[in-house]
């Protein structure tokens, strides 16, 4: 896989040491953190918590298929929860995974491929967001929001 940030050898005065190179690259526009998402084995519970415990508000949610419950603080949904008895989806352990909002679609997916990094893309049913799903180095998974202007 290729990074934008390279390491080289190159012998010095006192043996080898690093010198790091930048690369030329493409700097895709995080713009905010947008939600994180739980998997739950109580969804019941878990709504309780976060309306009760920490004042948000269970709000509007597609309809994915699968038990699930988003949060509001605001108008922002910020914790999504997803309910299942056991975790069956290939998220980070209870932490499913961490989302961020985007921009530049075609521009991400275009550097994505040229990198040779696996990716996911969907379209969330409902709403005007398309996202992609990468996972990082220690397999965490990032989804990147891209909203319709």
């Amino acid at each position: 896989m290729k990074y934008p940030l390279v390491t080289k050898g190159r012998k010095g005065e006192n043996g080898v040491h690093k010198e790091v190179i930048l690369q030329e690259k493409w700097n895709m526009a995080l713009a905010e953190l947008d939600h994180y998402n739980i998997v739950t084995g109580n969804l019941e519970r878990s709504v309780e918590f976060y309306e009760q415990v920490l004042g948000l508000r269970n709000g509007e949610r597609p309809n994915f298929g699968i038990p699930g419950a988003w949060l509001y603080c605001g108008d922002k949904a910020v914790v999504h929860l997803i309910g299942l008895e056991k975790n069956e989806r290939n998220g980070s352990g209870a932490i499913d995974h961490v989302a961020f909002r985007a921009t530049d679609f075609d521009g991400t997916k275009a550097n994505l491929q040229q990198q040779g990094i696996k990716f996911s893309e969907m379209s969330v049913p409902g709403f005007n967001i398309r996202q992609i799903f990468v996972h990082d180095p220690d397999g965490v998974k990032v989804e990147l929001n891209f909203f319709a202007s």
